[in-house]
């Protein structure tokens, strides 16, 4: 799928500032500072439409975004930023569950991991989350560009086992830099979305 025109569209903190136009949806969920907005970004082939903060914990709204004036790409807070209040991430946390429970267009959840890194128990938490709501999921390690090819193959191994990924679930490796992995994301999430 070519993704010809890519809009922000409104930012919501409850359901009723949600779109009404009832259009397919595609979450995007991960740690603060794990790359969502630069995926977006990547994905769309625009620098600036999802904000990208050098300062974890910025997306504190959910953002819509038009894609082909056909689907939105929903881009939540980030979660598990340590330098937060407990009523701050309570806050953020409730934000992401309503909007995963009640959202009634919702088609398929990104999850972001770091593929430097062993999925943190939130990863691990939230993707047990997102199976057991039985949404069709995709995992990413962002920033893959940061590690060799020795480590990515043991990485992937790690992710893999510590989330306990389901054999028809991807596990995509993504660099936001070298735009790595690009062209099979947006075939692999829009495709099967987009109108015909």
């Amino acid at each position: 799928m070519i993704i010809k025109k890519s809009d922000f569209v409104t930012s919501a903190v409850t359901k009723r500032q949600y779109p009404e136009d009832k259009r397919t949806e595609i979450a995007f969920l991960g740690r603060s500072n794990v790359g969502k907005s630069s995926l977006i970004n990547a994905l769309t082939n625009r620098k600036k439409l999802a904000k990208v903060s050098s300062t974890p914990g910025r997306t504190r709204l959910i953002n819509f975004f038009l894609i082909n004036d056909d689907f939105h790409l929903v881009d939540l807070p980030g979660y598990g930023y340590a330098k937060v209040s407990k009523t701050e991430k309570a806050r953020w946390g409730k934000i992401i569950e309503e909007y995963l429970i009640s959202s009634t267009t919702l088609k398929r959840v990104v999850l972001l991991v770091d593929s430097r890194h062993k999925p943190s128990a939130d990863d691990v938490m939230m993707y047990e989350w997102i199976n057991y709501n039985n949404y069709d999921v995709v995992v990413i390690a962002t920033k893959s560009d940061k590690i060799s090819k020795r480590e990515k193959a043991m990485n992937e191994k790690v992710i893999k086992d510590t989330l306990n990924l389901k054999p028809e679930h991807r596990l995509i490796f993504f660099s936001a830099v070298k735009k790595d992995g690009r062209e099979e994301i947006v075939d692999l999430l829009f495709e099967d979305l987009a109108s015909k």
